[in-house]
């Protein structure tokens, strides 16, 4: 994810027309129309069928995508392959929520004209301002960043990095599920075959996620590893805990707002006295807040099989676990989502 600026609110007039903005859908209609300033719309299939179907609700953050190439070749590789592989049901349709700035905003729209051409389903675009987010979720999440992020400080720009964490609160209420991605993936299933995931949810699971695949968090948790040398905090699997990865997030929405635990475990003084237990000092935001509350809570967590989620990062190896990398890094099964993350060359077709 890249990081949000921070911008003062404008005046009435202008908030207005940034409200607008945020709630823009990128309708699906044919012809020739022009953008307008409320809706901006995109040639495409109909999304009108979904109303007897299902919505499937998949998220994205896309800023600063004018300081260079890579973001986007990723975000238009990512496309692509969902597009390529996806095949949605009679009636459904995916809606695409774009977290973005105004500059990155100009560069998604041009890519997504291009490739959204392409697609066989009915879709929807639907934009939010990423300082407008940022700014409801500051007050929710202040507390933990200084836990889970880089450097010493709380930064107002930091909190898009929790996003998932509190997404049931700046969500609508009529969003009941939905679907946060990094943009450095390769999609080589169905995306809708995903969306089925959440019908697999235990009782009192509300995100479904997958192990982290690396040695991350055997090296974080060190200090409670050494106290406590019996843990499974920190070890891999299929006994150990070796923590999470955020790179694909099912959020049961309507679930985390109905969780009294999980809700309470966003409070303060929560976050803290679970730090304290696990010694816990992260840099990786929502990844490192949901891998210390699975380890006290892990009926929290649906987790998802590996290959929805096959990490291909291997820094660690070679940065003092090369004797138990593998016993993280192993993934058994046709691979669903690549997900080359720290900049890694997913495999070619």
């Amino acid at each position: 994810m890249g990081r949000a600026g921070w911008a003062r609110s404008q005046p009435c007039a202008l908030a207005l027309a940034a409200a607008l903005a945020v709630c823009a859908f990128y309708y699906l209609g044919g012809g020739g129309e022009t953008f307008s300033t409320a809706t901006r719309r995109l040639r495409a299939t109909p999304a009108g069928p979904a109303r007897r179907g299902r919505a499937l609700h998949l998220l994205v953050l896309f800023t600063k995508a004018e300081r260079g190439p890579s973001l986007r070749d990723k975000a238009r590789a990512a496309l692509r392959s969902l597009l390529r592989h996806g095949r949605l049901g009679r009636g459904d349709a995916l809606r695409l929520h774009l977290v973005t700035d105004r500059n990155s905003r100009d560069i998604a729209e041009g890519l997504l004209r291009d490739e959204l051409g392409r697609a066989a389903f009915p879709h929807q675009v639907i934009t939010h301002d990423v300082n407008e987010l940022t700014e409801k979720l500051f007050p929710i999440v202040e507390a933990m960043q200084k836990h889970f992020s880089a450097g010493t400080g709380t930064y107002y720009s930091d909190s898009i990095f929790f996003l998932s964490v509190a997404m049931h609160r700046i969500m609508p209420p009529e969003i009941t599920q939905i679907i946060q991605v990094d943009l450095d993936l390769k999609y080589k299933a169905n995306i809708r075959d995903l969306f089925e995931e959440f019908d697999s949810f235990k009782e009192g699971a509300v995100i479904g996620i997958a192990r982290e695949m690396q040695p991350v968090y055997r090296h974080t948790f060190w200090q409670y590893r050494r106290e406590n040398p019996k843990t499974r905090v920190g070890e891999p699997p299929p006994d150990g805990l070796p923590g999470f990865n955020s790179g694909v997030l099912l959020l049961n929405l309507e679930a985390m707002r109905r969780s009294k635990l999980y809700n309470q475990l966003l409070e303060p003084a929560m976050v803290q006295k679970l730090t304290e237990k696990y010694r816990f000092k992260g840099h990786l935001g929502d990844q490192d807040f949901f891998t210390m509350v699975g380890m006290e809570h892990p009926e929290l967590f649906h987790v998802l099989d590996c290959t929805w989620n096959r990490q291909l990062c291997t820094w660690w190896k070679d940065h003092g676990y090369s004797d138990v990398f593998d016993q993280y890094f192993r993934c058994d099964g046709e691979v669903k989502i690549y997900h080359g993350n720290c900049n890694t060359p997913i495999p070619e077709d």
